[in-house]
């Protein structure tokens, strides 16, 4: 859950979702609508399928245990370098870091080199025996993380509480480098049609669209547009801002009154859904409602 998403939004989906899988079992026996209505919210929900997947291997093949190897932990589903070695840090207290933007940051900084010309895996290496001599590596791992995000932070780092500074060299270089600038997100325009059946209240969703970053799940019809004209035989609604991942979407939404249900389609509720539905499609949902 904490895979680019913040703890503050985490806790209380945290807390609930143990209170539903308390063990690796239950949850491993889980039907995935259930794992991802309760994760409905969050984003990025490959997370959640990856999970569960992930607990089904586990108790399969490894008798519910985390392997102890990083080649082994990087089998499993949407595993990738960073969380199999916060993985071997945090549950088998292995010598070992999880690079994030943090870390990596932290380690630029004390050698005042951008990141993008360190070799950091070569520091660490090079270094080893002076990180890793402490026996708490779970501790130190998890450190280094928040320690980037409150003192070594991207902007104004706060340098005179910090317990590293006479070791690094940005806090005493007069030419400190420049920071990487963040790649600005793209921007996108959509025409989203809702096909509504007034009489039922209801609103036609698909899963068959071409939006990747919410491929498999129910939207209602949607396609991208070079145009800002408007459609003819549709009503327009109104035009609105989204971001998801790294995508700005500019939308214009339109509606239809119609008994007939679409191809490939499925009548929902206006109100309440016990499927699963993104936040993406109840954002738009809550828009079309206010016609009622």
């Amino acid at each position: 859950m904490l895979q680019q998403t913040q703890v503050k939004t985490v806790l209380s989906y945290f807390e609930n979702f143990l209170f539903h899988f308390p063990t690796l079992e239950s949850l491993s026996q889980a039907n995935e609508k259930k794992v991802l209505k309760l994760w409905e919210g969050l984003g990025y929900y490959r997370r959640a399928r990856n999970l569960l997947e992930t607990t089904k291997i586990l108790v399969k093949k490894h008798n519910s245990k985390l392997p102890n190897k990083i080649v082994d932990i990087k089998k499993l589903p949407g595993i990738g370098d960073y969380t199999a070695n916060a993985l071997l840090a945090f549950i088998h207290d292995q010598p070992t870091i999880a690079i994030d933007g943090n870390v990596k940051r932290i380690f630029s900084r004390i050698v005042n080199k951008s990141e993008t010309t360190i070799d950091l895996l070569r520091i660490i290496e090079k270094n080893s025996k002076f990180l890793f001599k402490t026996k708490r590596n779970s501790d130190f791992a998890e450190a280094l993380m928040e320690f980037g995000a409150l003192v070594c932070k991207p902007k104004e780092p706060e340098c005179f509480k910090c317990n590293i500074r006479s070791s690094c060299k940005y806090f005493k270089s007069d030419k400190k480098f420049k920071q990487i600038k963040r790649l600005q997100p793209l921007e996108k325009n959509y025409d989203i049609f809702c096909s509504i059946n007034k009489t039922k209240n209801k609103i036609a969703l698909t899963k068959k669209h071409n939006l990747g970053f919410l491929h498999n799940f129910y939207l209602p019809h949607i396609r991208e547009t070079n145009t800002k004209n408007k459609i003819k035989n549709w009503n327009f609604h109104s035009n609105f801002k989204n971001s998801i991942s790294n995508k700005k979407l500019n939308i214009n939404l339109y509606y239809k009154y119609s008994s007939i249900l679409p191809m490939q389609s499925q009548w929902f509720s206006l109100k309440t859904n016990s499927e699963f539905i993104p936040t993406f499609t109840k954002k738009i949902i809550k828009q079309i409602s206010r016609l009622n």
